[in-house]
């Protein structure tokens, strides 16, 4: 984090405990990566503040925080190696470790381990493993996967399961409105954590094309059949829909390419619904003598006027 977790939280030092947990939520509610998809900064922002309680969510580690012992991602402020107050070789006689002759640990190592002590200064071992943003953190990886849905999944929510490389299948409930590519994030279903929590998994949702509806934003367009008697004399066709069918009444006299606007029946968008719009294609009977002989009347009796609109 690398920073003051206090200003992070927006909390003075002496604030309670209750307090920072307030702080801290309503600033995870504002923040958290399902609410800002694709928000770069907002999710580096979630991450601190999550770090920064982390720490001052705990009063053993507030505690050692305030007190200088530890910086603010967490890890212990070395202020030198063994006794003496000349300075000069902080590893005791000839600057050597692990004490003269290198063939055994110094007094000032005792009780340390020394894998996960250089390892936090760079040089690998268990903590460098561990690391995480930045941060000495042991909880897992986050994975990353996509999951392909379709309009109506997205449109009426429904659950479906993905597997991962490792081999591991999760049923992910997909939301009623979900967006293309939102991502779904399953607490602790990430890479499992060294000593601490496992990771989450993420879920970014696709949408498939779909073979009857165009999607335009939230609308959704479609070519609706329409009878030839019910164009010239109005009636009623069933229209299909994401959620269904549906009865659409035709007006009297409708052309070809004429466009009907079925509200609410289209799809999400930034959590709001778009329309429906069925544009007629007029459909002519087959082998159809009376209308054959109706044609050639009035094409008999002169030039024929388009309907109107």
């Amino acid at each position: 984090m690398a920073g003051d977790p206090y200003k992070e939280l927006g909390v003075a030092r002496g604030a309670s405990q209750d307090e920072i947990k307030k702080a801290f939520r309503k600033l995870a509610k504002d923040l958290h990566p399902d609410k800002n998809p694709g928000d770069k900064a907002a999710e580096d922002r979630f991450k601190r503040i999550t770090a920064a309680f982390d720490l001052l969510g705990d009063a053993e580690k507030r505690a050692k925080f305030d007190r200088g012992e530890i910086d603010a991602d967490g890890r212990e402020q070395f202020r030198g190696f063994g006794g003496g107050g000349g300075g000069g070789r902080p590893f005791g006689q000839g600057g050597n470790p692990f004490g003269q002759g290198g063939g055994q640990r110094g007094a000032g190592f005792e009780n340390i381990d020394l894998d996960e002590l250089f390892g936090m200064f760079g040089g690998g071992g268990r903590a460098a493993g561990a690391a995480r943003g930045g941060g000495f953190s042991p909880k897992g990886q986050d994975l990353r996967a996509t999951l392909e849905i379709s309009l109506e999944d997205s449109i009426s929510g429904a659950t479906r399961r993905i597997q991962f490389s490792d081999g591991r299948t999760l049923d992910v409930a997909i939301p009623k409105g979900a967006g293309d590519g939102q991502t779904i994030r399953l607490k602790g279903q990430g890479a499992p954590g060294r000593g601490g929590e496992n990771g989450d998994a993420l879920i970014e949702l696709k949408v498939t094309p779909h073979p009857v509806f165009t999607r335009d934003g939230a609308d959704l367009t479609m070519d609706q059949p329409v009878p030839l008697y019910d164009a010239v004399l109005g009636g009623k066709v069933p229209v299909r829909t994401p959620e269904g069918t549906v009865s659409l009444t035709i007006p009297k006299g409708s052309n070809s390419g004429k466009v009907m606007r079925l509200k609410g029946r289209g799809a999400f968008a930034n959590g709001k619904r778009g329309d429906l719009l069925a544009r007629l294609m007029i459909v002519l009977p087959e082998n159809d003598e009376a209308l054959d002989k109706l044609a050639q009347k009035v094409r008999d009796a002169g030039p024929i006027r388009p309907f109107r609109d």
